[in-house]
């Protein structure tokens, strides 16, 4: 049975209290509390639950709220009056109080809206699913981000917050999944590959008095290869692609197109072809566009794809190298020798698969197996260029280019005037709203001052009676042996298989041929990303132990061979979240970072949130079958700005849960001794561990990182 509504009286009483700030002899809550007592209890709790929750950010956006919920009611049903209230919030925390308020007021044109609403699709609920669509197709891994256009930079897909072109949810999604389809098209068919001897895109397109319509033309062009392609290749999703677009109407080419029609659907056809069709159509007219076939932005697509070659060749010739020196080693005495390790690997066209790359050792031309993650580095270099270039494996006359960045950053004014360091913006999630706060922290990577001190040498002659304990339990991991059994060939011979091989033999069934063993060596594919706690309240023993740490572990995993990055954080309010870079995966152990670790010093707050979301964005260009995000911390999240308790403690638990949604496994190390009573529910109840002892801290997480990979 639902309880009685509450009477006028009563709600006055509350709302009352709620605004007493803007209350004045000429504004009260009389009317408001009359209009509410009429509804019944389930919408008055809602009505008052949310004044309660508006009042906590700006008491005079409640009040306006307030005069207007008992008209939006009639108007709206529960969710989509939840959408006006959020909506409203998020303009107030962008652009203040006049604009929130214009917000609500608009109610009558969100009830409008809200048809559209039900049965659009947004973004965030299909996000997860497209991710993992898209990773099912071929090529490098592609991450999803919203915005008001369709296109690609060959990175990320971008799409719009919502979309509600048809009638129908399940075609609103369609939408959604083809447009993904056609976006990795163009990166997977090379749209914005430059062929040999010609000008980028960009470049090409501006030589044209109207730049935008020989995009179009170029666009639409590629539209029918791209269409070709998939047609071929997956059946069914062009099919999906066909009745969809039947629904909005029918594409349809001028006659002038025929010939180039034939042509780009043939299977040979390239991105060469249509830049050649591009000046002969340039005048002709233009064809429709596709309901699925967003925009190109070559430019941008540009930036981040040279970005990108430059930081595969360098990582590339650096695995080249590493293998280069390996195989070097074994192959001295055949009196093979070069100046140039990687000269002891070869390149050839794999025969088993057209268009694909083997490796082969230059005495005897035993093959090279590639580890996981260089082979999908091979495979994105392929993707760009078509090939791996000649001076990918051999050195030019100058010297190497210096290490890009580990993520593209476009440089703006406010960068340069934070003396270059590269800016960021993300969202927080407000606990007390079940929503995020827009575009609410700005988030500077900052590198780590180095400082000339020989801490790390004080370090390693602290734990000299540990380290070789610690060297010989990770050089045991990296060893590590499988032994697989019934093998078709193998070192041994396998005794249970050739027990059971002779009792079929004589019931009459055929006799197996898994008879042998063989030894498999246990392939590691492991990222981690190390996020470490820079704020004030490790001055001291705790700052010294967490350096310490850090040593010890860039030794081990020296050792190990895994891929890690080291990165710290503080800040002091939501516009100056500061992450200092330690050392980026592409980097190697050297003196650069040594002097970064000996240069660490507290500095101010534990905003842990965005810092979450951005080493996870991270962790997530980075190929590798496990990863790993542990954070190495001292106390709970906090703020100067309110970002603590509840609040702080919820936006790092959505932080973490995200980061669990892209596959990243987060772990918390931490020597609070209040840890019981909220890392549970931030990390889970088996993924953080509390060292007791300070003094402990440098070897402790050493040993559980080694149990955590293993």
């Amino acid at each position: 049975m639902n309880p009685p509504s509450l009477k006028t009286d009563e709600i006055k009483a509350i709302l009352d209290k709620s605004f007493e700030s803007v209350l004045s002899p000429t504004r009260s809550t009389e009317l408001i509390a009359q209009a509410v007592s009429k509804l019944d209890r389930r919408h008055q709790n809602f009505a008052l639950h949310w004044v309660d929750v508006i009042a906590k950010t700006n008491t005079e956006l409640a009040y306006q709220f307030a005069v207007r919920v008992t008209d939006a009611f009639r108007l709206m049903d529960l969710p989509d009056i939840e959408r006006w209230i959020i909506r409203a919030m998020d303009i107030y925390d962008r652009d203040g109080l006049n604009p929130g308020i214009a917000a609500l007021v608009q109610y009558q044109v969100v009830a409008v809206e809200a048809g559209e609403w039900r049965r659009g699709v947004t973004l965030e609920e299909i996000h997860r699913v497209l991710e993992l669509y898209v990773q099912g197709l071929a090529g490098r891994s592609l991450k999803i981000a919203a915005a008001s256009d369709c296109y690609t930079d060959t990175e990320t897909l971008f799409l719009p917050h919502r979309v509600a072109t048809f009638s129908e949810r399940q075609d609103n999604f369609r939408r959604y999944k083809t447009t993904v389809a056609h976006l990795w098209a163009q990166t997977w068919y090379g749209t914005f590959r430059t062929p040999e001897q010609a000008q980028p895109l960009d470049e090409m397109l501006a030589e044209f008095n109207d730049e935008l319509t020989a995009m179009r033309v170029f666009h639409a062009l590629e539209t029918v290869r791209l269409n070709a392609n998939l047609e071929r290749e997956f059946p069914g999703l062009y099919q999906d692609m066909v009745e969809l677009q039947q629904r909005t109407g029918e594409v349809r080419y001028p006659a002038t197109w025929r010939t180039a029609i034939q042509q780009l659907k043939q299977p040979e056809a390239t991105v060469s072809d249509s830049r050649a069709w591009l000046p002969k159509l340039y005048s002709s007219q233009l064809p429709e566009t596709y309901c699925y076939q967003g925009t190109l932005i070559p430019g941008r697509a540009r930036q981040v794809a040279e970005q990108r070659m430059a930081r595969e060749k360098m990582l590339f010739q650096q695995a080249l190298d590493q293998l280069g020196k390996h195989f070097a080693a074994n192959l001295s005495d055949a009196g093979i020798s070069s100046h140039r390790p990687r000269q002891v690997i070869k390149p050839v066209p794999d025969p088993d698969h057209p268009g694909e790359i083997s490796f082969l050792s230059a005495a005897g031309g035993q093959p090279v197996q590639l580890p996981a993650h260089l082979r999908a580095l091979v495979q994105s270099i392929i993707q760009d260029h078509g090939r791996i270039p000649e001076d990918y494996f051999w050195e030019t006359a100058g010297e190497n280019p210096p290490a890009p960045e580990e993520q593209p950053h476009a440089m703006t004014a406010e960068n340069e005037a934070d003396g270059g360091a590269s800016v960021f913006i993300y969202q927080e999630w407000d606990f007390r709203r079940h929503h995020y706060r827009k575009d609410w922290c700005v988030l500077r990577e900052r590198d780590v001052f180095p400082y000339d001190d020989p801490f790390v040498a004080r370090t390693l002659a602290k734990y000299r009676g540990e380290l070789p304990q610690l060297r010989k339990t990770f050089e045991a991991l990296r060893g590590e042996n499988r032994l697989l059994k019934k093998q078709i060939n193998g070192d041994n011979i396998d005794f249970d298989a050739l027990v059971e091989a002779h009792a079929d033999m004589k019931t009459g069934r055929e006799l197996s041929e898994r008879l042998f063993t063989k030894l498999h060596k246990h392939e590691r594919d492991i990222a981690v990303m190390f996020m470490v706690d820079m704020s004030g309240s490790t001055k001291g023993w705790i700052n010294d132990a967490e350096r310490e740490a850090l040593v010890l572990l860039c030794e081990a995993l020296e050792i190990l061979g895994d891929r890690y990055a080291i990165y710290g954080f503080s800040g002091m309010t939501r516009k100056r979240c500061d992450l200092y870079r330690i050392k980026h995966f592409g980097e190697r152990y050297g003196d650069d970072v040594r002097r970064r670790i000996a240069g660490l010093q507290p500095q101010d707050y534990t905003r842990m949130g965005v810092t979450i979301r951005h080493l996870t964005k991270l962790l997530n260009g980075v190929d590798a079958r496990t990863k790993l995000l542990i954070t190495l911390s001292d106390g709970k999240p906090d703020d100067y700005d309110g970002y603590r308790g509840e609040y702080g403690i919820e936006d790092t638990r959505m932080s973490l849960i995200e980061a669990k949604r892209s596959g990243i496994h987060p772990f918390c190390i931490t020597i609070d001794e209040a840890a019981r009573d909220y890392l549970p529910h931030m990390y889970g109840a088996v993924n953080w561990v509390r060292v007791d002892d300070i003094r402990k801290l440098p070897l402790k997480v050493s040993e559980i990182y080694r149990r955590l990979t293993m």
